[in-house]
């Protein structure tokens, strides 16, 4: 079968795995951010690139390419009426729906102590993430997960999942499920990410780790720093949390109620940004 894929360079894997079934790809639609590896992948295989939005013009060309289905994966736009186009759209979504709709389910998986998880697979209609579901693919959130290799183990099971999907599209497309109630998770505020020093060391770890790249943001001597690492320990002491108690080149080591949180990597710069390093 013929399709078009709308994802970034983090779900090329999906790209891949519907290819290595067999299906053609007719098009690329991107995500934002820089992709240059998915878009290599297209410039291999001669399809054509949109950066924008898509739009009912562009279904209209997929269709006159006899596109048979739109596969999304890691796409921040809205998808427009797609079905008088071509047979199928469907999506990716990183989070056993119907709970965690929204836009990145990843962070709240962590920071709320979940333990089961799953990436699935589902029916696009008018509404984000709430279409019929085809197929999921379960994993487990260990206990001291981070955001990044729950990423990775997200990406080993959507590669799984899109095999599936791949070698049966109709059969699963006519079984799909409707959604029940579920729960919608908006993106972050960044009192979020914010860190709370009067919060015990296990729970300020694991929202470090919830954020991992995205970075914590730290309130020290009325300055914000972005967290990209630490590690804690529990000790009692007499200081306020959220003091900065000692510092060693540029570590910060400072008070929580139960302990201390020493801060090794940080910057003054949003995430992205030179990151100053505690070097060994």
């Amino acid at each position: 079968m013929q399709f078009a894929m709308a994802t970034s360079d983090e779900y090329q894997c999906v790209f891949e795995a519907f290819i290595k079934a067999g299906w053609t790809p007719v098009k690329l639609f991107l995500s934002s951010g820089e992709n240059r590896q998915v878009i290599t992948r297209a410039l291999e295989l001669q399809i054509p690139i949109q950066n924008s939005p898509i739009t009912q013009t562009d279904l209209a060309d997929l269709k006159w390419l006899k596109c048979h289905a739109l596969v999304v994966a890691s796409y921040q736009w809205k998808i427009p009426d797609w079905q008088s186009f071509m047979p199928y759209a469907i999506n990716f979504h990183p989070s056993p729906l119907p709970l965690g709709r929204g836009p990145y389910p990843l962070i709240r998986a962590i920071s709320e102590n979940y333990t089961d998880w799953a990436i699935t697979c589902h029916k696009i209609n008018e509404q984000y993430d709430s279409g019929d579901i085809l197929d999921s693919e379960p994993y487990l959130i260990d206990a001291d997960e981070t955001l990044e290799s729950l990423k990775l183990k997200t990406l080993l099971s959507s590669v799984k999942l899109a095999e599936r999907i791949a070698t049966d599209l109709a059969v699963l497309w006519e079984a799909a499920t409707p959604q029940k109630t579920g729960s919608y998770w908006p993106l972050w505020a960044e009192q979020e990410r914010t860190i709370d020093f009067t919060q015990s060391i296990t729970s300020i770890m694991r929202q470090i780790r919830a954020f991992g790249d995205i970075e914590c943001i730290a309130v020290l001597n009325d300055l914000n720093i972005y967290v990209h690492r630490a590690s804690s320990w529990s000790e009692a002491h007499n200081h306020a949390a959220g003091k900065v108690v000692f510092s060693s080149n540029l570590a910060l080591v400072v008070s929580a109620v139960d302990g201390f949180v020493a801060i090794t990597e940080w910057s003054f710069n949003e995430p992205n940004a030179v990151i100053a390093h505690l070097r060994k």
